[in-house]
């Protein structure tokens, strides 16, 4: 079952999970073949489930897990809030993602989504623009994460600290 998992972490972001949520959403969800919506709210408002009437097969909400593993692996698809911690744990486990700014948080947010999307690995959008992004994304365009390289910050310190 290919699902799709939204999460905000340890925020509060009602207005993504409502986008996600909407009947637009759903339906370009369902669109695209994803048959499962998973939401993590985080310490915004827990989602009611909605009418048998919507077009996709399974929406699922919760607040919070002591990890989000589970969830990460087995989502084809994730969208998150530009969280640094979000975004980078979502593109080490490869996978797709989709970044949607807070506009109400003016911070690193939008450096931080703009920069990963000239690096080709994310798409970004705000709460008005996800149904578009969802509609039109091309995932297959999306590239690899580079893996960190901690030997070279471990030299840098040691060098720092003179202990090398």
């Amino acid at each position: 079952m290919k699902s799709m998992f939204v999460t905000v972490s340890t925020t509060s972001f009602d207005e993504l999970i409502a986008a996600a949520r909407s009947p637009p959403a759903l339906q370009a969800l369902q669109s695209r073949g994803y048959q499962k919506l998973v939401l993590q709210a985080g310490w915004g408002s827990l989602p009611q489930p909605q009418p048998s009437s919507s077009p996709a097969a399974a929406v699922e909400a919760f607040r919070f897990k002591d990890s989000l593993a589970e969830e990460l692996q087995s989502a084809d698809l994730v969208i998150s809030h530009t969280g640094a911690g979000s975004c980078l744990e979502t593109l080490e486990n490869g996978k797709p993602l989709i970044v949607v700014i807070n506009d109400k948080l003016m911070n690193h947010q939008l450096e931080l989504a703009k920069q990963l999307h000239r690096d080709g690995c994310v798409l970004y959008c705000n709460c008005s623009t996800l149904v578009d992004t969802m509609q039109s994304m091309n995932l297959s365009a999306l590239k690899p994460f580079p893996p960190g390289q901690p030997e070279k910050f471990a030299s840098f310190l040691n060098k720092v600290l003179g202990l090398q």
